[in-house]
């Protein structure tokens, strides 16, 4: 058998794309990574489209105006996108404060007939700024940095996400479980 009939015979399997939206310091990262880990274990293709790493690599240059978060949601919804349609399970920890952004991105997913889910890493603002992963709610309360979203720039929780996690309720575990059984839910674990 030669490899075009190889490839021709294997499974192909559904991509997706799985928005992990929430305050910063929520867990949103912490979750993909974990739920990463498992899918990748079960033999899917996984990426995890870390919002940092995106900043510096494709968005670079980019601030955080209302445009500018809008521009940057858009690439990463492009990138997550196109990976998604080949197959791949794309994991996207990124805040993403506005709601019109993200629905953005569930229409052009829509429009390619690509799955996307949305999860909403609902933490509330003091355990974020107890956990303050990346020293930003210090930062702030200091007055060296503004425009900190969820204490001095909007964030727009979803209104009805295909799944919330109260991640300061549950292990990072349970809470890349509860979205593992989602995918699961849908066809897509």
């Amino acid at each position: 058998m030669t490899t075009d009939q190889e490839m021709s015979m294997s499974v192909t399997e559904t991509g997706a794309t799985i928005w992990l939206t929430g305050l910063p310091s929520a867990g949103k990262t912490t979750i993909a990574y974990e739920l990463a880990g498992r899918l990748r274990t079960e033999g899917h293709k996984v990426e995890v489209l870390d919002g940092d790493e995106i900043r510096e690599f494709l968005s670079a240059g980019l601030g955080f105006s209302r445009e500018d978060r809008h521009t940057n949601v858009a690439r990463i919804g492009f990138v997550a996108e196109l990976l998604a349609a080949n197959g791949v399970k794309v994991l996207v920890p990124v805040i993403a404060p506005f709601a019109d952004s993200r629905e953005a991105v569930r229409k052009r997913h829509a429009a390619e007939s690509t799955t996307y889910l949305e999860v909403h890493v609902a933490t509330p603002v003091e355990v974020c700024s107890v956990r303050d992963v990346k020293g930003l709610y210090a930062k702030q309360a200091a007055g060296e940095i503004s425009g900190l979203t969820g204490v001095d720039d909007p964030y727009e929780a979803p209104e009805s996400p295909d799944l919330r996690i109260e991640s300061h309720q549950q292990t990072v575990q349970e809470s890349a479980a509860a979205l593992h059984a989602l995918l699961t839910e849908r066809g897509l674990a």
